[in-house]
């Protein structure tokens, strides 16, 4: 038998219900459902596998196993912020690869992992585009270009300093 829910897990859940309905018609709606409960939780909750597979009428497995495909889905909440740097070719002969091992040095993480502090998330992203301005991250929603380590130094004290509404 399953405990109670809190009032704030029954709301999550409600919530998770009302997304996959809206997004049920769509063609191919399993990931259209996904970035859609990211982009509301930041992360893909638990619950919403369950949700998701009665309301497509898939597995559990299938659900799971798209989550775990895209490296863009996320299955915990990510710290206060999120910090991506690229690793596709053009940033990588600009020298991202110091840049990363710099940022996960400084941040005490690897991808896809937070900060002790909860501050940062740290993902890597494989082309943001901006490849005449490599190396380039993105924080939060923000793109930015040419970083060296004092750039991305510069980032983390002001993403440490600052706190973001929580979603």
């Amino acid at each position: 038998m399953n405990a109670p829910q809190s009032p704030q897990a029954q709301a999550r859940v409600q919530r998770i219900w009302e997304i996959a309905q809206a997004h049920r018609q769509m063609p191919g709606a399993l990931l259209p459902m996904l970035h859609a409960l990211q982009d509301e939780f930041r992360y893909v909750p638990d619950e919403a596998v369950a949700v998701i597979a009665s309301t497509l009428n898939l597995s559990r497995a299938e659900v799971h196993g798209v989550i775990s495909f895209y490296h863009h889905f996320r299955r915990h909440a990510p710290g206060r912020h999120v910090v991506q740097i690229c690793r596709a070719e053009a940033c990588q002969s600009m020298g991202a690869a110091a840049l990363e091992a710099h940022a996960k040095h400084m941040l005490g993480c690897d991808y896809h992992e937070t900060s002790a502090d909860h501050a940062v998330t740290l993902e890597p992203v494989y082309c943001l585009g901006n490849c005449a301005c490599g190396p380039s991250m993105v924080v939060d929603d923000e793109v930015v270009g040419r970083v060296d380590t004092a750039t991305f130094d510069a980032y983390l004290q002001e993403l440490r300093g600052t706190t973001r509404e929580a979603s």
